[in-house]
């Protein structure tokens, strides 16, 4: 069976999702016949990363609210991520562009890569503050996980893989995906949000026990980040 999860590397809910939903994997008793798929999904596709924007001062005039109450803000996401054991540093955390990221995690699934080098571009982020749209960030993660190096500078300075990205997002709009993250079991059902572990194990059971063309979003709440931003 087929799990595919639209996501994006800057989206704190979908590395707490992605938490729960490996979580609630793990228990599962057919585990070693789901093949879960990540898939492109752009919350800020115009961010500069060059501007070096602190996510704070992001928040803080996106909302017109101060530095303060962005600091409140984001207390309260970092308080969920410890529920996951995740660690979240907001303080120094930068805004940056994911698109070469996506890219990337595009060719590291192809290799067989894709699970490492998913988590470890979340942690880099989240927990230690790095900057994933910089070329050396990427190629030193991806090279962590066993991709080549000459292979990754390559796609990295070329435009490869940006027609699977671009596709990938056409997909998510054609489904109706307005937030993230969005977790789509076997074509059958969908879990919008960072739900509870329970929740992962009784939609991978109902959709490997049941056969429909029915397409049914079974959760959805503030636990995502939607593409204008409004719970992030």
């Amino acid at each position: 069976m087929k799990v595919e999860i639209w996501s994006d590397f800057v989206c704190p809910f979908c590395f707490i999702g992605k938490t729960y939903y490996e979580q609630a994997l793990a228990q599962f008793p057919h585990r070693d016949r789901i093949e879960t798929i990540y898939r492109s999904f752009e919350l800020n596709p115009n961010e500069d990363s060059s501007k070096m924007t602190s996510t704070l001062q992001s928040l803080a005039t996106k909302y017109g609210m101060s530095i303060e109450q962005a600091k409140g803000m984001t207390n309260q996401v970092a308080s969920q991520a410890k529920q996951a054991g995740l660690t979240f540093n907001f303080d120094r955390m930068i805004s940056v562009n994911t698109f070469d990221a996506h890219r990337l995690s595009i060719y590291a699934q192809k290799q067989g890569k894709g699970k490492d080098f998913i988590e470890q571009l979340f942690t880099a982020y989240f927990t230690d503050n790095e900057i994933i749209s910089d070329t050396t960030v990427l190629t030193k993660i991806a090279v962590n996980v066993g991709l080549q190096q000459d292979e990754v500078e390559n796609i990295l300075n070329s435009s490869e893989f940006t027609t699977e990205v671009r596709a990938e997002e056409e997909e998510a709009s054609q489904l109706g995906v307005r937030g993230v993250p969005f977790f789509v079991f076997d074509r059958k059902y969908a879990i919008s949000g960072a739900q509870p572990v329970q929740a992962f194990v009784d939609t991978l059971q109902r959709a490997w026990d049941e056969h429909s063309d029915q397409f049914i979003t079974l959760s959805g709440d503030a636990t995502a980040c939607s593409i204008d931003g409004q719970n992030c």
